[in-house]
C-alpha cells in the first residue's frame, strides 16, 4: 500500500525542510505534498527545494481548507497529516503508519508526552475531551494532536470544521462513521507558546473553533448537551 503525507504549512520556511526530510526517509512513505496556505514567507521554495510536491492557496484559509485541498490532492492509499514544525521528530509518524498498513486501527492519533513547560490551563483540551466523550463515548488524551494516520475510504466521511476544530471533528466523524481509532505513544513535541500573550490568544482561538466544531456536531446529532461538567479532563 502507498503512503502519503500531508504537511499543511503557514509560514513555516525555517522548520518545513527538516520536517520533509525526517518523513522521506522512512520507507513506507511514497508521496510528500505540502500544503502552503498562503504563506507570505520562503516555505513553498523551501518545500520545493527539500523534494516535496506543493499545492499553494493565495491567501490563508486556515487549516481546515488546507486539509480538503491536501485530500483533493493526495493519491496514496494511507494519509498521514504531519504539522510542518515537527522537525526531525516527523519521523516518528511510522509508529502511526504501521497499525493502520497491519490493519489493527482505521485512524491513528499521536499522543505525546507531557509539555515540559507550563501552557495554558488546560481548557481548550478539557473542552475536546469531553466534546468526544459526550459524542461518542471515546475518551482522548491528546484531541487536539495534528500528527494522524489513516486509511484514504475514511476522507469520504469526514466534515471538516475550519481552523483549530479540525482535528476534533476528524475524531467524532471517523468513530461516528464506525471507524476504528487509536491513539499512538510518540517522542513528538508539539510548538509551546508558553503564558505569554501570543500564547493566550493562540488558545484563545483554538477554544473558539473547537468550541464551534462540537456546536457543529451537537446540532447534527440534534442532542443538546447538558449541565455535566468535565473534571479531571480539565486538569
Amino acid at each position: 500500500m502507498r503512503v502519503g503525507v500531508i504537511i499543511p504549512a503557514y509560514n513555516e520556511a525555517e522548520r518545513i525542510g527538516a520536517t520533509i526530510q525526517a518523513v522521506q526517509s522512512l520507507p513506507e512513505v511514497n508521496e510528500v505534498l505540502v500544503v502552503d496556505d498562503g504563506s507570505t514567507d520562503d516555505t513553498t521554495s523551501e518545500s520545493l527545494r527539500a523534494g516535496a510536491r506543493v499545492v499553494w492557496h493565495q491567501r490563508n484559509y486556515g487549516k481546515g481548507q488546507a486539509l480538503r485541498t491536501g485530500f483533493q490532492s493526495i493519491q496514496s492509499d494511507i494519509v498521514v497529516v504531519v504539522d510542518a514544525d515537527m522537525g526531525e521528530g516527523a519521523c516518528e509518524i511510522r509508529k502511526l503508519i504501521q497499525p493502520v498498513m497491519e490493519g489493527v486501527s482505521d485512524l491513528t492519533i499521536a499522543a505525546f508526552p507531557p509539555p515540559e513547560g507550563k501552557n495554558g490551563f488546560g481548557l481548550v483540551k478539557g473542552l475536546a475531551v469531553w466534546g468526544i466523550r459526550r459524542l461518542t463515548g471515546f475518551v482522548a488524551s491528546s484531541p487536539l494532536s495534528g500528527q494522524r494516520a489513516f486509511r484514504k475510504e475514511i476522507i469520504s466521511r469526514l466534515s471538516l470544521s475550519d481552523g483549530y476544530g479540525a482535528e476534533v471533528a476528524m475524531t467524532i466523524d471517523v468513530l461516528r462513521a464506525g471507524f476504528r481509532v487509536s491513539e499512538v505513544p510518540v517522542a513528538m513535541y508539539n510548538r509551546e507558546y508558553g503564558r505569554t500573550l501570543r500564547g493566550f490568544l493562540h488558545r484563545g482561538r483554538q477554544f473558539v473553533h473547537v468550541l464551534r466544531a462540537l456546536a457543529e456536531r451537537w446540532e447534527d446529532s440534534g442532542e443538546m448537551p447538558s449541565a455535566e461538567e468535565p473534571t479531571s479532563s480539565w486538569r
